[in-house]
């Protein structure tokens, strides 16, 4: 277990690389024996500090939830990091490159929740129960940690790596269609980069929702109504470079589109 101090450092560093949009050392090379707990709670101090200066939190990310992301990342186990509402963008939105470190794009969808949701036994009914509406969504990765060789201590501890999310398309209620089977085509450019089919999460994007419940009761904690949660991507990252155009077809749940200026 590292320090206190050590955790507060890192969530230091952490933050500053956000400002500058920088990187910083792979924390699992500088401290081997750091644990997944540790990475959470650097996660959190680096949290609490966004929420003191003013950042209002509207939801939260699930990552590393399907075999195309795990496969992609080398990490085998899902994570979880936090959402501000200064990183919600709408739909053909005109997006800052410079802001990254660097950029990738990942295919997701969103739940909206209508309900509190609360481990330890939550399951699939219970978030079909609880969700108000579910709605396509890009999710814009940011690593503020050197990508090679990172483990999901490094990752966790860089919130998941999250750097933002696109919402649009056409939201519905989650007994209008079968989750399993939405599908989306992914391009950059006008160029077909990337598909997949959400059944691809878990077998099921809402199992990932229920995952996270049940990881927030070990903590004390639970989802609240009104939160968003990106239930993790059906696809493989896809790079963005400057002035890149995105567009993604979820057939009959609609379209997203961006660019990155």
């Amino acid at each position: 277990m590292l320090s206190a101090e050590v955790i507060a450092q890192i969530a230091d560093e952490l933050a500053e690389a956000d400002r500058t949009h920088s990187v910083i050392p792979r924390i699992t090379a500088r401290y081997p024996d750091a644990t997944i707990e540790d990475s959470y709670a650097i996660q959190g101090v680096w949290r609490d500090k966004n929420l003191a200066s003013g950042r209002r939190l509207v939801g939260r990310k699930i990552g590393l939830t399907s075999k195309a992301m795990q496969q992609a990342t080398g990490i085998t186990e899902p994570d979880y990091g936090v959402m501000f509402d200064d990183t919600v963008y709408q739909n053909g939105s005109t997006i800052a490159f410079d802001q990254f470190s660097n950029v990738r794009i990942e295919v997701e969808l969103a739940f909206v929740l209508k309900e509190p949701l609360e481990g330890p036994h939550c399951d699939l009914f219970d978030v079909l129960r609880a969700t108000e509406y579910v709605t396509p969504a890009l999710e814009v990765l940011n690593s503020h940690i050197e990508l090679e060789g990172r483990t999901i201590v490094d990752t966790i501890s860089d919130n998941a790596a999250y750097g933002g999310m696109v919402l649009g398309g056409i939201p519905m209620r989650p007994d209008q269609l079968d989750l399993r089977w939405v599908s989306a085509m992914l391009y950059r450019n006008e160029t077909i980069e990337e598909t997949g089919v959400a059944a691809g999460v878990l077998n099921h994007p809402a199992t990932g929702v229920a995952w996270l419940a049940n990881k927030f009761h070990q903590h004390g904690a639970r989802l609240e109504a009104g939160e968003i949660i990106l239930a993790g991507s059906f696809t493989r990252p896809m790079w963005v470079s400057r002035g890149d155009s995105v567009h993604c077809d979820y057939g009959q749940m609609g379209v997203i589109t961006c660019r990155f200026n």
